[in-house]
């Protein structure tokens, strides 16, 4: 084996960072799946379930979702190991939403052989997937990258991200447990939707309000161009399966963004589909 082989850092990431799949393949990202769990069968994130089939059975049938197994962590470690890896980053779903990062963690102190080290994005969905990406084309662009480096780099990147995102109900995140600091129930009689993010610590919390599904879409836009303004950016905008809104919302934004630099509109995985419903309409951006 080439001293060149010894020295390549594998990137982990998990299912719920909605990378298109081209760029998960292009770059050689490998994925760590969450779980989908139903009272009589279990899925695996992206995998064997889509979120179409998620939001096809609710409200009648609401599932929970589950880390990926110790098993399967210690499984896809083990063979990058005989893939010729010997550092491993796995950038994963903020710590505040999912015990994720801690489990791969803990594991990953207890391999030999390996240097596995993890990144808390603090974020999820394209918040977690432009640092995977920013990641993967650090490691292109500077071959003899370490490791520190890269977990350096991704830091800086990390404190540029921002996601707001609006459902047409609370129900599911309550459901979940995922509610967090995003108030509502009071607000819900009246049509209030609270467009929602991420703090530091990684959790949810009641960015702004507006009343209506109509207005609050119309929020995130207007929020979008306050915040970015003349930056260049990196833009995604995220639906759970409410593609065609998601669609015009990117046209809306494509039209007064003067310096995007990559944009694009996708679903979220079925494992967010879970606490959040049906409806979902996000927006994920970062300074590049």
């Amino acid at each position: 084996m080439s001293d060149d082989s010894l020295r390549r850092i594998a990137l982990v990431t998990d299912s719920t960072c909605d990378l298109p799949e081209e760029v998960l393949r292009e770059n050689g990202i490998h994925i760590l799946p969450l779980k989908v769990v139903y009272r009589d069968k279990e899925y695996h994130d992206r995998i064997d379930i889509q979120p179409e089939e998620v939001y096809a059975q609710m409200p009648d049938k609401i599932p929970t979702t589950s880390m990926p197994s110790a098993n399967e962590v210690v499984e896809l470690l083990e063979r990058l190991r005989q893939e010729g890896f010997r550092e491993v980053l796995a950038i994963l779903i903020s710590s505040g939403l999912s015990g994720t990062h801690g489990m791969v963690k803990m594991i990953g102190q207890q391999v030999e052989h390996m240097i596995v080290e993890t990144f808390d994005s603090l974020s999820l969905s394209m918040g977690l997937g432009f640092q995977v990406q920013e990641a993967a084309e650090k490691l292109k662009s500077k071959k003899d990258l370490k490791l520190e480096e890269l977990k350096e780099h991704l830091q800086k990147i990390r404190d540029r991200v921002e996601v707001f995102y609006v459902i047409p109900t609370l129900n599911y995140l309550r459901k979940g447990g995922r509610i967090g600091m995003v108030e509502g129930t009071v607000g819900e009689l009246l049509d209030i939707k609270p467009i929602i993010s991420i703090n530091r610590e990684g959790k949810y919390f009641t960015f702004a309000k507006a009343r209506g599904r109509k207005a609050s879409l119309q929020k995130l836009a207007d929020l979008a161009r306050e915040r970015i303004g003349e930056k260049t950016i990196d833009l995604a905008v995220l639906h759970g399966g409410a593609a065609k809104e998601a669609e015009e919302l990117l046209e809306k934004l494509k039209k007064c963004l003067p310096n995007l630099r990559r944009s694009f509109t996708g679903p979220i995985s079925p494992v967010l589909g879970v606490h959040t419903g049906p409806g979902l309409v996000g927006i994920v951006f970062y300074e590049v």
